[in-house]
């Protein structure tokens, strides 16, 4: 490395020279290393003369590399990039010291929390960070490790494993439930009080799909309980406020619990389901690899087989 040194003068000689050589040019070079364009100049005559050989064929407004100088450039372009690669790889690592999931609340705290403890069991090294969003953000934008998403399975820059099916049954509290005497039918169903989600920017369906797949004729009612975020909702059911959607794979503990009670046998299993996501051009950290294969192991045990189609694991 001394040897180097005095053959080179500076290591910052042999960045400017492998910009100007991919460039071809002293002042592209100057403009990506954001210098003047004499520092360039001035850089590459001192690597010349460290070197004792021309390194570049100067013209008007361009310059070529000399057999000397392409040989070089080889050399150091193939180093840079090897560098730059684990430049990145360091990087990624240290970002990802600990893992992301983002969620809406409800899957947060009705799905996701209740198994925190067997996951700090199983993986007490582990830094999981539970990230609640009223939207679905960008994993790679926001350096998010795992997201929960709703749909087909199908996101752009994205891989992603079933973790359930959306199947959706009306929900009350056992008190309210239990008075609905009448409640014989799904068409009965528009005598009760319902709790109306209203997601700001999430995509969920609405009593008006519900009452639509099970073709009840329906008008959306200008008053009741209009709540915007589903850990709202829950709340309001499990207080008696009236009826609402049970998503089967976020209320099915707070039914094993007495908090809610449920009509599974109206329940709609819509063609959508939740999915887990992850970026497909950014490499998941050790961390999050355990994570994502923990939640792909829950989901298995979960979700029905007639239901499951995940994409295979990389």
């Amino acid at each position: 490395m001394q040897e180097l040194w005095k053959l080179v003068s500076s290591p910052r000689h042999l960045l400017v020279f492998e910009a100007a050589a991919r460039t071809g040019s002293f002042t592209r070079a100057a403009q990506e290393l954001n210098v003047q364009q004499p520092a360039v100049s001035a850089s590459i005559k001192q690597l010349e003369g460290s070197l004792g050989t021309q390194l570049f064929v100067r013209a008007h407004r361009s310059v070529t590399l000399t057999h000397a100088g392409e040989r070089l450039y080889n050399d150091t372009s193939g180093a840079f990039d090897r560098i730059l690669q684990s430049a990145r790889l360091l990087t990624t690592r240290s970002a990802n010291d600990h893992v992301t999931l983002s969620a809406s609340t409800a899957f947060a705290h009705y799905w996701m929390v209740p198994r925190l403890a067997k996951f700090h069991t199983a993986h007490p090294d582990i830094d999981l960070r539970l990230q609640t969003s009223e939207r679905e953000p960008d994993i790679d934008a926001e350096a998010i490790s795992l997201a929960i998403r709703r749909g087909t399975g199908d996101w752009s820059g994205c891989e992603s494993h079933l973790i359930a099916p959306e199947v959706i049954a009306p929900i009350a509290s056992p008190r309210v439930m239990a008075a609905a005497i009448n409640l014989k039918t799904v068409a009965n169903l528009l005598n009760q009080s319902l709790i109306h989600l209203e997601e700001p920017v999430r995509d969920r369906p609405s009593w008006a799909d519900y009452f639509a797949h099970w073709r009840v004729p329906y008008t959306e009612p200008k008053t009741g309980l209009r709540l915007n975020d589903y850990a709202l909702v829950l709340q309001a059911a499990i207080a008696g406020e009236g009826f609402a959607f049970g998503w089967q794979h976020v209320t099915q503990g707070l039914i094993a619990q007495g908090l809610l009670a449920a009509r599974p046998e109206w329940a709609w299993t819509t063609g959508a389901a939740f999915y887990l996501v992850w970026s497909n051009s950014r490499p998941l950290s050790p961390q999050a690899e355990k994570v994502r294969d923990w939640l792909v192991s829950l989901s298995a045990r979960t979700t029905p087989q007639s239901a499951a189609s995940p994409t295979p694991l990389p």
